[in-house]
């Protein structure tokens, strides 16, 4: 992604907030940065779709699950 580009909302439609780690089950953002995403200048909202990405590989796996168990997914 160029430094000009702007930069994409990771919603994807599915929002619901893992009670365990706080992140949001669909993009992995918080409330926080959901909540702020708009007022964010193109560097906040690049750290934050990084974040996600990490946040992700690390968490998705027992997101998923619980979701699962709750019959959310």
């Amino acid at each position: 992604m160029g430094d000009n580009a702007e930069v994409a909302s990771p919603c994807v439609s599915l929002c619901v907030i893992d009670a365990p780690t706080g992140l949001c089950a669909g993009c992995y953002r918080t409330v926080a940065e959901i909540a702020a995403w708009l007022d964010l200048s193109d560097a906040q909202r690049r750290a934050v779709v990084d974040a996600t990405r990490i946040r992700r590989a690390l968490s998705a796996p027992a997101i998923a699950s619980r979701q699962m168990k709750h019959g959310q997914r």
